[in-house]
């Protein structure tokens, strides 16, 4: 999906359940509400898929205010400092970028879900109370500058990294940085789990589907999500185990790959199972999740 601003990722789920006529849906990874960009949603059985998948890179396209502090590290939030003798120019951001790349730390956003003692920070926040959150790290991959407007004192980057990374964090620590703080201004995020902008859909695309019985057009194979795997045919017996939860022989299983521990696997028909993970030691091919009914 390409989610909407003012749409929690949450929303999404509940508008196309009613679009959709169906429960059980998942996606992959919160947007902020003011974000806009690549949700994937998982539909049915891949909803099963949540908290597994190999791939959960992203990149984002990320406009930025340099001057600025906010108590939610976005220009939507309360600003709370203004910085007048901040002046940031293209050449001195262009050099401190490189010190983001990598491993880096980051401190979560008050305004976040992270639970800090049983308690979600946003809960916290919402209350006046802030308190101590530990360090999280983060990967960035790359950051690229693409506009810089010295007399407006913006920017527009894209961020390339890992799970887990607060785009409003990174770019107040870059901000800070360089001598004062910054707030995001907009976020969108063009990549998510190897699913690009592009190949997203809208609430109306996927209503029309529904009404002209084309949603099938729409859907992309739960497989997709673990073609990084190597793959595994089982026959006609093996399938009836494995379908059973039956731990497989790694010896007669075909196409074992030395040291590679997980798999996708397809039945005698062809059909796609699920996931497997080999454990060499007990010379074992486990049941990873299966994504077929029965």
């Amino acid at each position: 999906m390409n989610k909407p601003e003012e749409f929690t990722s949450f929303d999404v789920i509940g508008k196309l359940r009613g679009i959709l006529r169906m429960r059980r849906l998942g996606h992959t990874g919160t947007l902020d509400p003011m974000a806009t960009g690549v949700l994937p949603v998982l539909v049915g059985t891949a909803a099963r898929a949540c908290d597994i998948m190999p791939d959960q890179d992203k990149t984002y396209r990320a406009e930025v205010r340099f001057g600025l502090s906010s108590d939610t590290l976005d220009i939507w939030g309360k600003i709370t400092q203004e910085y007048p003798d901040m002046h940031v120019t293209q050449e001195a951001l262009e050099e401190i970028l490189p010190q983001f790349v990598g491993e880096i730390g980051q401190l979560p956003p008050m305004y976040s879900a992270v639970s800090v003692g049983g308690r979600r920070l946003y809960e916290l926040a919402r209350q006046g109370i802030e308190t101590e959150r530990p360090m999280r790290r983060a990967q960035i991959y790359d950051i690229t500058l693409h506009r810089f407007d010295e007399e407006s004192q913006t920017a527009d980057l894209t961020v390339s990294c890992g799970k887990g990374t607060y785009i409003r964090s990174l770019l107040s620590d870059i901000g800070q940085a360089l001598g004062g703080d910054a707030v995001m201004t907009g976020l969108c995020r063009t990549k998510a789990s190897g699913f690009l902008l592009s190949q997203c859909y809208t609430f109306e695309e996927v209503a029309e589907a529904v009404e002209n019985g084309t949603l099938e057009q729409l859907l992309v194979p739960t497989d997709r999500l673990f073609e990084v795997y190597p793959k595994l045919h089982l026959n006609e017996m093996q399938t009836r185990m494995y379908r059973r939860g039956v731990k497989l022989d790694l010896r007669r299983v075909q196409n074992i790959c030395t040291g590679q521990t997980d798999y996708t696997v397809y039945g005698a028909d062809g059909v796609f199972i699920g996931t497997a993970r080999a454990d060499f030691e007990k010379r074992e091919l486990r049941v990873g999740k299966n994504f077929i009914e029965g």
